[in-house]
């Protein structure tokens, strides 16, 4: 299975998309009977990736509505094929159980090869993967793809920060694989522990799950914490490893030979322009046993194709998100009319690096929406950051400081918006 064949210009990466549509859509029908019902009104021999703007979304919600009990609905074969088990969070709803296949596993790692090549990672590297893993498949996946790759992979199941922090230290581990949150939080347990970050030989941090890989001033800590090159990187258990980090840092690139993106604008529902705000479309074009067409994904983008002068620079001819994933269509925050993202909030406070950790905390007063952030701070000075909140979002926040170390942790998702606010139907 070759996943990037030859050096493709932008028309050669349409055609190699097309056929490989054709191909899957030749495979699942009309064996998968949730497309079979789904695309029974439209032409399923496109003679263009255009022609795939008058065929239905796939929704995550009618997935979870469609799925039996462990059973997932999307199913091209019979239940006996299928190797691998895992499911969403369920961060937003219900977690949705997903099967592979072995051949759905080997398309897993040949888009994990995108991304581990991006990184320079080779045999000899050892990887240190601080996940507790569970039934979420990124970190599964990417654990197997460094063993394909021939490179050392060190699981962390289990293990509290300061032993993962420890095994770093005495492995020698070259690559680190953890949330943006993560990686912040095992700096932080460092160097209240003495151990010196600066001194391991981390060299590279593969981040996931989270935004903040593409936020300036997150990467940028992460960086400066380890000392090390930062790889961002997004999928989801549903699509697969659709996002790997572009090489000047500055977004995400979808792997576009194996994934068709398309882009509908926030503001008009339509097909987006360049730079737009828009909700990410994704196809699978190699996931023959589970597949998703017009998935809404509900991450938030803005999406660039690259110029003339960056393919001949050598840049892969695939659309590039600039600061990668903004947020998600069912996070954005209505705040006093002004729409406010998380992940904005997070690149803001993530630039004062004597902040530790924070949470922020949405109510109703006399009508009125009121944002309270909590911040734990070392400078004790939490006018700083309101000043800044104000300057870049346009809003009164209040801030205060609380005791260092109050504040939860998170391995995996971050979830630090708690919004309690009354309804406006409901208000007196």
């Amino acid at each position: 299975m070759n996943c990037l064949p030859g050096d493709p210009s932008r028309a050669d990466l349409e055609r190699l998309k097309l056929e490989r549509l054709r191909t899957l859509l030749r495979e699942i029908l009309p064996r998968n009977r949730f497309y079979a019902a789904k695309l029974a009104r439209v032409s399923t021999d496109p003679a263009s990736l255009a022609e795939m703007a008058d065929w239905p979304f796939t929704y995550k919600e009618e997935l979870v509505a469609a799925a039996g009990p462990g059973q997932p609905a999307n199913l091209t074969w019979p239940a006996d094929r299928y190797v691998r088990y895992h499911q969403t969070s369920g961060t937003h709803g219900r977690p949705l159980p997903v099967f592979d296949t072995a051949a759905d596993w080997a398309w897993w790692m040949e888009c994990w090869r995108v991304i581990l090549d991006r990184g320079g990672l080779v045999a000899g590297d050892r990887v240190l993967v601080a996940s507790s893993f569970g039934p979420y498949v990124g970190f599964w996946s990417g654990f197997e793809a460094v063993l394909a790759r021939g490179a050392m992979a060190i699981p962390t199941g289990g293990m509290p920060t300061l032993a993962r922090l420890e095994l770093a230290r005495t492995i020698a581990a070259t690559v680190l694989v953890a949330t943006p949150s993560y990686a912040l939080h095992l700096a932080e347990v460092a160097r209240e522990q003495k151990i010196d970050t600066l001194r391991l030989t981390v060299r590279l941090v593969i981040l996931a799950g989270e935004p903040g890989g593409s936020i300036p001033s997150v990467r940028r800590r992460i960086s400066e914490e380890w000392a090390a090159d930062v790889l961002d990187h997004a999928g989801a258990t549903e699509v697969g490893p659709w996002g790997v980090g572009d090489t000047d840092g500055s977004g995400l690139e979808v792997i576009e030979p194996w994934f068709h993106p398309e882009f509908l604008s926030v503001e008009t529902g339509r097909p987006a322009s360049a730079g737009e705000l828009s909700e990410l479309v994704l196809t699978t074009l190699g996931r023959v046993g589970a597949p998703l067409i017009r998935y809404r994904t509900g991450d938030l983008v803005r999406p660039r194709w690259p110029s003339d002068e960056q393919l001949a620079a050598g840049r892969p001819p695939w659309v590039h998100l600039e600061g990668g994933i903004l947020g998600r269509t069912d996070d954005m925050l209505v705040v006093r009319g002004v729409n406010i993202f998380p992940g904005a909030i997070d690149g803001i406070i993530r630039s004062f690096p004597e902040v530790l950790e924070y949470r922020l905390m949405l109510s109703t007063e006399r009508s009125l929406d009121v944002l309270s952030l909590s911040i734990e701070d070392h400078l004790d000075a939490p006018e700083r950051v309101a000043r800044e909140l104000q300057v870049r979002l346009g809003l009164r926040v209040d801030v205060s400081t609380v005791p260092i170390g109050s504040l939860p942790r998170f391995e995996g998702k971050g979830s630090r918006v708690i919004d309690n606010r009354i309804p406006r139907e409901q208000q007196p």
